[in-house]
């Protein structure tokens, strides 16, 4: 059975937010429907994104590195968020695994918010149903377009071809092999929902600091605490008067 699904690799995205702007310019005119900015520059804003990118530090000072980590909906093969919604509303695509969303069938209730511990599930206000990343399904699907298209927005336009989609489950396809070659993981592998998408790890990389390399050459703590004047008394101060 086809399970389409990404392969994210952790060690070349940059962070730039690429696939989160693209899935809401791509999914606002698809079959997602509007995904909603309410207030985007106010005090209080509210929006719905299918893709979000969450940058931290890992490490001890000095030796720290930061990592970008982008997440949607992981389209599991044993998604919980399915047999907890009481319309029907949730469901998984059989021909490829895909899990959507029936908005006609949708009450907004949140039941699949409560029950995906990824927390992908996206409450849209304004037509106050639950939303998700699509993978894109409407391009994916589209035999109009050439076969090179017909992938999600997100990995269209990563600059940095961080973003890998295929089906995980045929050993040839390229997410296969990334996994298989590169030690691909799940996330939160615990909870056992089985998620389709996967992760690169980051490489580990040694990293050598050196003592002169932690001095601040502006450093606050450092500066001269001489009397204003003491420049003036200093005989190799070009001021010096004899």
């Amino acid at each position: 059975m086809t399970q389409l699904a990404l392969v994210i690799d952790l060690n070349v995205c940059v962070g730039c937010h690429a696939c989160v702007t693209s899935c809401k310019q791509w999914n606002t005119s698809g079959t997602a429907g509007a995904l909603t900015d309410l207030n985007p520059y106010g005090a209080d804003p509210n929006g719905t994104f299918f893709n979000r990118v969450q940058t931290f530090e890992v490490g001890e000072f000095p030796i720290t590195q930061t990592v970008h980590f982008p997440k949607s909906c992981l389209h599991c093969e044993d998604p919980p968020c399915v047999p907890v919604c009481p319309t029907g509303a949730s469901y998984k695509r059989a021909e490829d695994g895909i899990v959507l969303v029936d908005y006609d069938k949708c009450i907004g209730c949140k039941y699949c918010t409560w029950a995906c511990p990824y927390g992908a599930r996206e409450f849209d206000e304004q037509r106050k149903v639950m939303t998700k990343c699509t993978l894109c399904v409407d391009r994916v699907t589209d035999q109009a377009l050439p076969e090179r298209e017909r992938k999600p927005a997100c990995v269209l336009a990563c600059p940095s071809n961080a973003r890998l989609f295929g089906d995980v489950h045929d050993p040839e396809s390229v997410v296969s092999q990334a996994i298989a070659e590169r030690g691909g993981y799940q996330l939160m592998p615990e909870w056992g929902t089985r998620p389709a998408n996967h992760y690169l790890p980051r490489r580990k990389t040694e990293m050598r600091i050196h003592a002169e390399d932690l001095e601040r050459v502006d450093n606050p703590l450092k500066i001269d605490s001489r009397p204003a004047d003491a420049a003036h008394r200093d005989p190799g101060h070009e001021d010096f008067a004899t």
